[in-house]
């Protein structure tokens, strides 16, 4: 039985479900045929021009991506914008594109989750609880078996995402006991976590002004970057989407994107 796009729909659907969204994002299927054949599947955070010529190169008729390739309802699909070239490109090669955002970030399991046990925390709770969803909800809290110097923390959080360098702010010896995680871009969630009582807040895509009075107020900022909490953590998920398709009797392969990288450079 070949491997559709509507089979990959259901898998993720029921792993991450699309009620989980936040009210402004997009979810599922963004360009393609629920009915098409999947060849393979190329996991990206995000579906660049770059990936979509990745997937013609490896062959691979799926695009999954983490971020919506459309976010916003266009006004046009023409060749003379970012987002209407790579429409473009996609129907005439062939290639589907979906993606699961907010819901994969918060659904129990999700992203966060796997965030958290990849700087080795294994117990967490929900940072922004999801109404009516167990266990689901945007961040994750959790007190940690003891505490640890701030610039420890910094070390092993570049360590297990394996980053280069990563921002902070916050006395180097401060002990830690408590921290927040959001992936990706958090900071909307600064309120939350300080209620919760977080010592750290573990994030990306931070502004001056908000960590500045975080840091007056003694809480902690680790900007890992909005790449560095989500693709580390979007690669073990794309491990759990192989092996359930793989469990489903499928023997498709699903392919990380090389082509996928953060769009930040430091010299």
């Amino acid at each position: 039985m070949p491997l559709k796009v509507k089979d990959v729909h259901d898998i993720l659907e029921e792993r991450a479900p699309s009620r989980l969204m936040e009210s402004y994002d997009n979810v599922g299927l963004m360009v393609g045929d629920m009915e098409q054949e999947v060849s393979s599947v190329l996991v990206a955070l995000d579906c660049t021009l770059e990936v979509i010529m990745e997937a013609k190169e490896k062959g691979c008729s799926l695009i999954f991506c983490h971020h919506p390739l459309i976010f916003q309802k266009p006004s046009s699909i023409t060749t003379d914008k970012l987002l209407g070239r790579k429409i473009i490109e996609l129907i005439s090669s062939g290639i589907s594109v979906y993606s699961s955002h907010t819901n994969l970030d918060s659904v129990q399991g999700g992203l966060n989750d796997i965030l958290m046990s990849l700087i080795g925390v294994k117990e967490s709770s929900v940072l922004d609880a999801a109404e009516g969803e167990a266990g689901s909800g945007i961040g994750r809290f959790a007190s940690l078996d003891k505490p640890v110097k701030l610039s420890e923390l910094v070390d092993s959080v570049k360590e297990a995402l394996g980053l280069e360098f990563a921002r902070y702010s916050g006395d180097d010896g401060k002990a830690v006991s408590k921290i927040a995680v959001i992936s990706g871009s958090g900071q909307s969630f600064f309120g939350a976590a300080v209620k919760a009582g977080a010592e750290c807040i573990i994030t990306g895509d931070t502004t001056y002004h908000h960590v500045s009075d975080l840091r007056e107020e003694g809480v902690a900022v680790i900007d890992a970057g909005h790449f560095g909490t989500e693709w580390p953590a979007l690669k073990v998920f794309s491990k759990w989407l192989e092996s359930k398709m793989k469990e489903m009797g499928f023997e498709n392969s699903v392919v990380l994107a090389e082509s996928n990288s953060c769009p930040y450079k430091c010299r």
